[in-house]
């Protein structure tokens, strides 16, 4: 199983490569080992988020595509749909089959034909328009509808600190 999920991992990244999705950058950390990536995204634009550049990474199980990769940002983030630790929660990273919350149609979670690049482009849109209805982390949902001035304010900071521009 790991060989098809190699080939097609490295036929993602040629992909990628020759056609890279704006505002976003994404590939194996060494090429000794492709079931681990790196990828930057840069804020939308539009969003508390603009101007910033995310550091992630992404973990590919042995049986991709057949089960989704787990994704986990490796900087400070403060957003509904992401945990304190940095786990990505959406939809699209949720394995085959209904949701036993009863939040998601099987139609929006993970199947074999999604790729790097959609997951990439819907981590992007989850920047720009968090889902606060099934929030990973609960006070940035809370803060998110209840006082988005002080949401905003820590965006911003957060944005500073991935460029490296003190506070």
């Amino acid at each position: 199983m790991a060989g098809s999920a190699l080939r097609r991992l490295m036929a993602e990244y040629k992909q990628l490569t020759l056609n890279p999705p704006e505002g976003i950058i994404a590939g194996p950390v060494n090429e000794e080992n492709f079931f681990e990536w790196e990828a930057l995204i840069t804020g939308p634009e539009g969003t508390c988020f603009e101007g910033g550049v995310f550091p992630a990474k992404l973990v590919f199980p042995p049986d991709y595509p057949l089960s989704p990769p787990k994704m986990q940002f490796t900087c400070e983030m403060f957003h509904p749909n992401i945990y304190s630790d940095g786990r990505v929660c959406i939809s699209i990273l949720h394995a085959p089959g209904d949701d036993p919350m009863g939040y998601e149609s099987s139609a929006e979670r993970w199947s074999p034909v999604q790729s790097v690049e959609k997951i990439l482009l819907s981590v992007v849109s989850m920047l720009a328009e968090p889902n606060d209805e099934s929030g990973a982390n609960v006070d940035a949902a809370k803060m998110w509808r209840e006082n988005r001035d002080e949401f905003n304010k820590i965006a911003q900071r957060i944005v500073r600190r991935t460029l490296g521009i003190p506070n």
